[in-house]
């Protein structure tokens, strides 16, 4: 677990000495003056942090906190190209490090080693920013976007990323894809990510994994028979069970599939997301697709003696917990939104949100993670209040730590999720789990 200590001492080495550095190595810093790589990065993380919509104004008062004076209009001279490349090495070297928490105090997790949830969102640039990040290109012709890769470990906190590539780049090519895990470690990924080398040699490895099932990849009964699954679903006489089954034409892997019949609002609400996916890719639906939809169908090679059908139903759930951190850093932080038209200063800024986030989760990791009822919404703006106290302290040993104390108490106390009757939280849902005995 790592300590308020811990946290002062690795934002002071990334966001002073280190910066300084990176300054110089970038080009970014050409002489010495008033403005420093560590003053400026100050200025832009913990002002973007405080206000995602800041102005230049507001961003010259953040750098007087910082210790430096600048105008409106040199802030907005200095964001420039060799601003951004400045910003992406500092992010480069943030995500280098890591802060993690207690784990959560759910006994589920602990039939697993870790819990990793893979997952990735794109950010749409200014076309301008085409040869920096590719986007997919349009009728329109060539654009920009940038791909985030994260992978959290959803027991402690520890988030790996983000990692940018190309908005273009397959999450195949995620550098996560088919990392090393510990073995017993459990792994939850979106379909993008499907691919039966990868849980092969996963499997192989004692990683568990729970996902779902992709359409079209080839099914067989224990005894090598091909399953045609449409047709085997029909022929259920329970909404809901469990198969063993065997995956790929070549690999023929061995798993469990689960498998529920839902609700018809909510195979309706499946088509139509399928027709908007499709009309906006090209894509032609097939029947069969659209059949099953009325299905949720889940793979996992977890052991029945951990795993049941509906603790399984719950972790999917719990993969969705990283959708949710992507929405608070688009909705919240504001990482896809700008007023400039200034392609650099747009990558600037987008660069000093990311590290401000950053910053932010290890803040939650250390404050309130191993609590299975935080809203990390409610967490972030607490830390909006907070950050402009926390940047004029962050060169002051005692003062930083007593800011940061007073921070976490406040996270401790104003974070929680309410609970939901109707449509219970991912926590509420893991916690009724408890009551359960392992088959």
């Amino acid at each position: 677990m790592s300590t308020i200590t811990q946290f002062r001492e690795v934002i002071q080495r990334v966001m002073s000495d280190q910066a300084d550095q990176i300054g110089r190595e970038t080009g970014f810093i050409m002489r010495k003056r008033k403005l420093s790589g560590s003053s400026w990065l100050q200025a832009l993380v913990f002002g973007f942090q405080s206000k995602p919509t800041a102005t230049y104004a507001e961003l010259s008062q953040s750098a007087a906190a910082a210790g430096v004076s600048i105008s409106p209009q040199g802030i907005e001279q200095h964001l420039n190209k060799a601003s951004g490349e400045f910003l992406k090495a500092v992010l480069e070297r943030m995500v280098g490090e890591v802060l993690t928490s207690q784990p959560t105090a759910l006994p589920l997790f602990n039939r697993f080693e870790d819990i990793y949830i893979r997952d990735s969102s794109v950010v749409k640039l200014p076309a301008a920013l085409q040869t920096i990040w590719r986007g997919v290109g349009s009728q329109r012709g060539e654009n920009a976007a940038v791909k985030l890769q994260v992978c959290l470990e959803y027991s402690r906190g520890e988030v790996q990323g983000p990692i940018l590539q190309d908005g273009r780049t397959h999450d195949q090519f995620s550098p996560y894809q088919g990392a090393e895990l510990p073995v017993g470690a459990l792994e939850l990924a979106d379909l993008g990510f499907f691919n039966l080398k990868v849980l092969s040699e996963q499997d192989r490895r004692g990683i568990y994994w729970i996902m779902r099932l992709k359409t079209g990849i080839c099914l067989y009964d224990m005894d090598g028979n091909p399953i045609e699954l449409l047709t085997w679903l029909r022929k259920q006489a329970t909404s809901q069970g469990e198969v063993a089954v065997q995956l790929g034409q070549r690999q023929h892997l061995d798993c469990r599939l689960f498998f529920v019949r839902v609700t018809q609002e909510v195979a309706e609400q499946r088509r139509r997301r399928l027709y908007e996916i499709a009309e906006k890719k090209g894509l032609v639906l097939t029947q069969e697709s659209l059949a099953l939809t009325a299905w949720t169908l889940i793979i996992t090679n977890v052991p029945a003696e951990l795993l049941t059908l509906h603790e399984a139903l719950v972790f999917l759930g719990v993969r969705w917990q990283i959708e949710l951190l992507f929405k608070l850093w688009k909705s919240h932080a504001q990482i896809d939104k700008w007023k400039s038209k200034n392609p650099w200063r747009v990558l600037s800024e987008f660069y000093a949100k990311l590290i401000g986030l950053v910053i932010s989760h290890w803040i939650m990791c250390i404050g309130i993670w191993q609590s299975p009822e935080r809203s990390l919404v409610k967490a972030y703006k607490v830390i909006q209040r907070f950050s402009l106290a926390l940047l004029v302290t962050l060169s002051l040993d005692s003062e930083f730590e007593m800011i940061l104390t007073q921070l976490i108490h406040c996270l401790k106390t104003a974070s929680l999720v309410n609970k939901r009757r109707k449509r219970p939280a991912t926590f509420q849902r893991l916690s009724s789990l408890l009551s359960l005995p392992v088959p």
